[in-house]
């Protein structure tokens, strides 16, 4: 039996490349707005007011239910929070792999 190794869960477990690069970026904006949010202190209700959102998604949220969520509407979660994404340019591709946790905005209540 020959085992094969995989660069990240994502490239295992998808059917195609695609699919599993969008995997990837829909979990680490995921994880980014999990610790972002449950550091905030509020509770659900109140970040969902703030981000626009109903209270049931952000329990998604905090509770990485990756499945809910498709890559733009984490996009715009993120933007609403204040989470700004680096996107960098390799070769013709680009790939926006890196999210930066620092917030923009500061929630004052």
């Amino acid at each position: 039996m020959t085992k094969k190794r995989f660069a990240s869960v994502w490239d295992a477990i998808e059917d195609t490349p695609e699919k599993a690069e969008n995997m990837k970026l829909r979990s680490s904006l995921m994880m980014a707005l999990k610790e972002h949010l449950t550091g905030t202190g509020f509770s659900q209700g109140q970040i969902a007011k703030l981000l626009g959102v109903t209270q049931p998604r952000v329990s998604g949220l905090t509770r990485a239910k990756i499945d809910v969520f498709g890559l733009d509407a984490l996009v715009n979660v993120a933007a609403a929070a204040g989470l700004a994404s680096r996107c960098r340019r390799r070769t013709r591709l680009i790939l926006c792999r890196e999210f930066d946790l620092k917030p923009r905005i500061v929630y004052t209540g």
